[in-house]
């Protein structure tokens, strides 16, 4: 180093503070101060970024305080049994006192063993989960609690991230600080899915077992409780093996746990799992087309899905009881009817080919005939599917999965329209109905011919049972209410009812001859004719026309009547809306079974009008009738006894369309068409009964409609695609035996009620033929008697008519006169007491 250098030294001048100011600066010196305060900000960094990314849009845990899960609506017939439920998530709810504390038990065992220890995270559980993430690739491992679970399924959803584990976490430690252990256990229990469409503990156990929880034995509890893991991957029929491992490893852990004594686990783990087969919902095949129809009006008034909270009342998730007007019994004697007579017209025109043709992949059958959803439940009938064909015998397999054999000879009869053997038609993939028959199978021929029948209370307009094909899972098309067919002479009830109050009487003339009318420059003249062919026979009564179901008569009358007043009447009734030409007086409109019956039951009502209804009352899951708005229950409505105050009427409201006395009049006149008409078939139920048949022009459709004070009936049958069904079929023979069978059981033991007249309207004695009034005597009980009641308006009926004689006539009579006095007094006297006593009879009527 030289002289002139000199060294380069620094120094730090430090001063020392004082006080805490001095302390904290003597601390931020040291190393480790540094690392925490770093540390520290990181994590407040991160419990910024965490508020920011996760926790802020997290759903409010509060809605879980009113959480409703997604129920099915279950609907009851008219004496309040179960007969069908709509649903996506089969789910049963309870409370959780409801449940058996081996069930939850097991569920803690299988799922959570210190769900009632932990604050809805289990981070010994979390640790373990992430070493082994840390150590496989793949699916994260998780470590959920019951809370978690609660948390992921109804708040955030099946995401598989990190992130929602953490969202799940959060959320658990806050579910925690507003619900009870027991209510998040409730929560979970509803609403948790474990297979066969089962969400819910309680739906598992009907799903599995058909039982209901409180009659599971421990291992089938147990076995419920390995189900949240998967349940495919526990499936009783699939994976037997792997289900009871997993399930004697839960009963394991619910040993160790002090849950049950050892020798309740001895017992457990060497019982089978016991599950019955995979089963669909109950009353799956009950009633189809009614309940089909309930559905439709339901999603019309309350909607399909919850749609967010925004339909409280839906139909797949409201959690609805419906009441229906559905009588179990007469819909069944219906269907039977219906069918019956479809297949007795059907009979001997051969095979219509298969219900459905599929495609077989591998020779893997049984998926392709499950996914069609076909079945049948007529008698003994079963839907099969072709698996093979071969010399003499076709290998053919069943829903249930067994297989069996259609032999050459039980598939013999003729393929309809194209001749040869419905055998040589079979090819592997079509769906066919068969029946057990000589220890195979023989094929059945589903009929091609259709029709719709309806049955309906009419003092109410509720409709007791209704049939709108010969399958609902075959032909979901309901002809009761959806197809559109022409009524034939079953219109000219209404025809008349309009002549009548018009001014015409039952007794009044019409000439039953050629009529005809000009229709304009384009169509010209157009002349109408009786069924059959024919010129007519001359003039006669209006019943006599009716029973006889005259068409140049109807015509006549309603041309008379005025063809507005006509179809307007018809419009008031609620058949249809048509134009005022005269074709429509012999049903040339269109309208629908259950219009027609509704609109006879106008007339047995005495005119007043209820629309026709399937559905009494909806309540929402709280039991609260939500629809109709306004509905009152009828106190004491179903008291077994009287308590002698007055009684207790349900409020029926109603809108009167026509005239009680003009009503009673018809139904009064058709009742001739039972006793001596073109229904006399229904004549030997021996009963008061009114109807009219119909038969539409081809003829298409054959018709009947009619009953009695308590029922109505009405049905067609028919092609779907409208065709002659042959010159002999007639509403008489075809439509009228059907309503017979019907009619035979459902008014079985039925009391026989007369149909009730009106005030003022008066019974007169008349000749049946000449429509004249009859002194003198009485009718019979002969149907083909000449001498009938009929019932006339005030002031309308035929009067005696007087002569005028000459004075010496007049001499004459008055000599005759003397001589017969005293004879003519008591016979008199015994008439007026005859008179007397029939009035009493009648009760009153004049």
């Amino acid at each position: 180093m030289t002289a002139t250098e000199s060294p380069r030294v620094k120094f730090r001048l430090r001063r020392d503070v004082d006080g805490f100011r001095g302390f904290l600066g003597r601390a931020w010196g040291r190393w480790w101060v540094k690392t925490l305060a770093v540390l520290g900000g990181l994590a407040m960094i991160g419990i910024l970024l965490i508020w920011l990314l996760i926790a802020r849009d997290l759903p409010s845990v509060d809605n879980l305080r009113a959480y409703e899960p997604p129920l099915p609506t279950n609907v009851r017939g008219i004496d309040g049994t179960p007969i069908h439920s709509y649903a996506r998530e089969r789910r049963v709810e309870l409370s959780y006192d409801e449940y058996p504390p081996l069930l939850v038990r097991a569920f803690l065992a299988a799922e959570d063993k210190t769900f009632f220890d932990h604050h809805g995270v289990d981070y010994p559980g979390i640790a373990s989960a992430i070493l082994i993430n840390l150590r496989n690739s793949g699916r994260p491992v998780g470590a959920s609690t019951i809370t978690q679970q609660v948390a992921k399924n109804l708040l955030i959803g099946n995401e598989v991230s990190y992130l929602r584990k953490a969202k799940e976490a959060i959320l658990a430690y806050r579910i925690e600080d507003t619900l009870t252990k027991q209510q998040i256990l409730e929560l979970y229990l509803n609403q948790i899915f474990l297979g066969r469409n089962a969400y819910g503990v309680a739906a598992a156990s009907h799903a599995y077992f058909d039982k209901d929880l409180d009659e599971l034995s421990l291992p089938q509890l147990a076995y419920l409780a390995i189900l949240p893991k998967g349940p495919a991957n526990y499936d009783p029929d699939r994976s037997t093996e792997k289900a009871l491992k997993r399930r004697n490893f839960v009963l394991s852990e619910m040993q160790r746990n002090g849950f049950i004594t050892p020798a309740q686990y001895q017992a457990a783990v060497v019982q089978p799992i016991g599950a019955v087969a995979r089963q669909k919902p109950k009353f799956e095949r009950v009633s189809g087309y009614f309940v089909e129809e309930v559905r439709r009006e339901l999603i019309d008034k309350f909607g399909e899905a919850a749609d967010k909270g925004r339909n409280p009342y839906s139909v797949y998730a409201g959690g609805l009881w419906v009441r229906t007007s559905l009588d179990n019994k007469l819909q069944t004697y219906a269907q039977d009817a219906l069918r019956d007579g479809l297949l007795r017209y059907d009979r001997g025109r051969g095979w219509n080919g298969p219900i459905r043709h599929v495609e077989i992949a591998d020779n893997n059958w049984l998926p392709a005939l499950l996914n069609t959803n076909i079945g049948l439940d007529y008698t003994d009938w079963v839907a099969a599917i072709v698996t093979s064909v071969g010399g003499d015998s076709a290998g053919i397999g069943f829903a249930n999965g067994r297989t069996g054999s259609l032999p050459r000879w039980g598939a013999q009869m003729p393929v309809r329209g194209t001749g040869g053997t419905a055998f040589a038609a079979l090819q592997v993939g079509d769906i066919i109905a068969v029946a057990p028959e000589g220890g195979s199978y023989a094929l059945r021929a589903i009929p091609k011919i259709s029709g719709g029948m309806v049955i309906m209370e009419p003092s109410t307009g509720r409709v007791l049972a209704m049939q709108g094909g010969f399958d609902s899972r075959l032909q979901s098309f309901n002809r009761a209410t959806q197809a559109m067919r022409q009524p034939g002479s079953t219109i000219k009830p209404i025809v008349y009812s309009a002549a009548l109050e018009h001014g015409m009487t039952p007794a009044s003339i019409i000439v039953d001859g050629p009529f005809c009318v000009y229709q304009g420059g384009r169509l010209g003249q157009k002349c109408f004719r009786n069924f059959g062919g024919g010129s007519g026979s001359g003039p006669h009564t209006m019943r006599w026309g009716i029973e006889q179901s005259r068409n140049l008569m109807t015509v006549r009358a309603a041309a008379t009547t005025g063809m507005d007043k006509v179809v307007g009447l018809m419009d008031q009734m609620g058949v249809g809306k048509y134009p005022p030409y005269l074709a429509f007086a012999l049903g040339a409109g269109e309208t629908t079974v259950m219009r027609m019956v509704n609109a006879y039951s106008i007339l047995e009502n005495q005119g007043r009008a209820h629309s026709a209804t399937l559905i009494d009352f909806v309540q929402d899951r709280h039991g609260k009738v939500i629809w109709p708005e306004n509905w009152r229950a009828c106190d004491r409505c179903n008291a077994p006894d009287w308590n002698g105050k007055a009684m207790p009427r349900p409020v029926v409201r109603g809108k009167q369309v026509l005239d009680a006395m003009t009503a009673y009049q018809m139904v009064h006149i058709t009742e001739g068409v039972i006793q001596r008409g073109t229904a006399t078939t229904l004549r030997d139920l021996d009963r008061p009964i009114f109807g009219k048949t119909g038969t539409s022009s081809g003829p298409t459709d054959v018709w009947f409609i009619g009953g009695t004070p308590q029922m109505i009936g009405g049905l067609y049958i028919g092609f779907d695609k409208p065709t002659s069904m042959g010159g002999y079929a007639q509403g008489g023979t075809l439509a009228a035996p059907i309503f017979k069978q019907f009619a035979l059981k459902a008014y079985d033991g039925m009391e026989k009620l007369p149909f009730r007249a009106p005030a003022g309207i008066r019974m007169v004695r008349i000749d049946r033929a000449s429509g004249k009034p009859v002194f003198g005597g009485w009718p019979g009980t002969d149907p083909k008697a000449g001498m009938i009641w009929e019932a006339f308006k005030p002031e309308s009926e035929p009067r005696r008519s007087v002569k005028r004689a000459s004075p010496e006539e007049l001499a004459a009579q008055a000599q005759a006169a003397a001589v017969k006095a005293r004879a003519a007094q008591a016979e008199q006297r015994s008439e007026q007491r005859r008179d007397t006593d029939f009035l009493q009879r009648e009760g009153g009527i004049y």
